[in-house]
């Protein structure tokens, strides 16, 4: 009943219900070109062949595009390039006077760093792109040939065409954050992970139907995946408050503050970007050594970076924990909250104003970061270990746990804020009202 009126409530709001068209509009049409296949490629027999890949890197990069690598669609490289590109301004400006010069310029420096990235997905695309025409090319790579005429011309086309879908799925994301609901680059990779969910779980099902799977063990998995969700969810949400008590002044005829606040500090601050930067980074050495498809050695160590072996899920883990706090960093600065703070009149109870209270929250930033970081490594390498033990096909294993469970449980949920926000502000209740997990902030 509850969900019922919030869904006649969104319909009575029209921007509310046309942004939420605009959006699933421009999904659908990421969704369809992903079925378009590169001109040269031979999609039958490619279809047959990539089987063989589903339990590496490309059946994981294919996982992240909806199915549209194994399909050589002109969307093969989906929104990754941009997410890689991303990464390498992040990291730019933090040893870099110039881009650390454009963070402060407030909107016009934004607008240039887009522009950086903008640039910098295009030459990653242009690489990544011939590294998939060179694949592709290759019969050694799927052990028969997938383009019938390869060639200089086949390559120049290919790479056309990946990197110009390339930037155009920047394009559709960007469209979405600006007139849609929620992050469109998040939907896009979120919208590309559940589109493989109906085929995974028809074929965990019918392993069970021939008998290859018991009937008790599979009912026990998935009690397992609900706990599994429930946790990420709990995760996602969860905060430390801290109380900030501000004093009150007089300002002409009007007293203000005199009432205490609370900073809430997630335990997740970095949400899901930990674990897109750190997968971004994991393609790169795939990337690299799809450049040697007959060369025995790059594919003895690409072996090190296929997606079940333990060096990867070594690598993967550490990255996250990595990512996490680089991201948190990013994301939350103590100082500048404290300075506000002082600004404001407002105080941490116990703690001076200025550099004592920027030190209190960035201890406390650290210790709650920690199990955070640690919680999304674990769940992030889970489908690892149940491919080893827990007879889990890979494809079903990656919506147990691991990078597509919170990509879609981090990326649900702020869609979802942002829907309940519109509902709020025009006095009608959101989804999320009743329950221990809120949309709003309590105060």
């Amino acid at each position: 009943m509850k969900l019922n009126d919030s869904i006649r409530n969104i319909n009575k709001i029209p921007e509310l219900r046309q942004r939420i068209l605009y959006t699933l509009l421009l999904l659908f049409i990421y969704r369809l070109g992903s079925h378009i296949t590169i001109p040269g490629v031979d999609a039958s027999a490619l279809a047959g062949a990539s089987q063989s890949h589903s339990n590496d890197l490309f059946g994981l990069f294919d996982l992240f595009v909806g199915g549209a690598f194994a399909r050589a669609s002109i969307f093969s490289l989906g929104i990754m390039p941009y997410i890689s590109a991303s990464i390498i301004v992040q990291l730019l400006g933090s040893v870099t006077p110039y881009v650390q010069k454009l963070q402060k310029e407030g909107e016009d420096g934004r607008q240039k760093i887009n522009q950086l990235t903008r640039f910098g997905t295009v030459l990653i695309a242009l690489l990544q792109s011939w590294g998939v025409s060179v694949n592709l090319a290759s019969p050694a790579s799927f052990g028969k040939v997938i383009v019938p005429e390869p060639g200089v011309f086949f390559t120049f086309t290919a790479i056309i065409f990946l990197t110009s879908a390339t930037i155009f799925v920047m394009w559709l994301g960007e469209k979405i954050t600006e007139r849609g609901i929620g992050n469109g680059i998040s939907l896009i990779i979120m919208i590309g992970i559940l589109a493989r969910f109906p085929q995974a779980l028809l074929a965990e099902f019918q392993s069970v139907s021939l008998g290859s799977k018991n009937w008790v063990i599979e009912i026990i998995l998935l009690a397992m995946m609900v706990v599994i969700v429930a946790f990420v969810v709990v995760l996602t949400v969860g905060t430390r408050r801290i109380p900030v008590q501000y004093a009150k002044r007089v300002v002409g005829r009007k007293v203000y503050g005199g009432s205490t606040q609370y900073i809430p500090m997630k335990i997740n601050t970095a949400g899901v970007m930990p674990i897109i930067f750190a997968q971004s980074i994991m393609f790169l050495p795939g990337t690299f050594l799809s450049f040697f498809p007959e060369n025995e050695v790059m594919q003895e160590l690409a072996s090190i970076f296929a997606y079940d072996s333990w060096w990867y899920a070594l690598m993967f883990g550490m990255m996250i924990v990595f990512f996490t706090y680089f991201y948190t960093a990013i994301a939350f600065n103590p100082k500048e909250v404290a300075d506000a703070m002082r600004r404001q009149g407002g105080f941490i109870p116990g703690v001076r104003p200025g550099k004592s209270t920027a030190e209190f929250i960035d201890n406390i930033l650290t210790r709650i970061t920690l199990p955070g970081a640690i919680s999304l490594a674990i769940i992030s390498i889970l489908p690892t270990f149940l491919t080893k033990f827990g007879n889990v096909t890979p494809g079903f294993a990656q919506f147990f746990g691991g990078t597509s469970l919170l990509i879609i449980v981090g990326v649900g949920l702020d869609t979802l804020q942002q829907v309940e926000s519109h509902l709020l502000m025009r006095h009608y209740d959101g989804f999320m009202k009743s329950g221990k997990t809120r949309g709003r902030q309590t105060r």
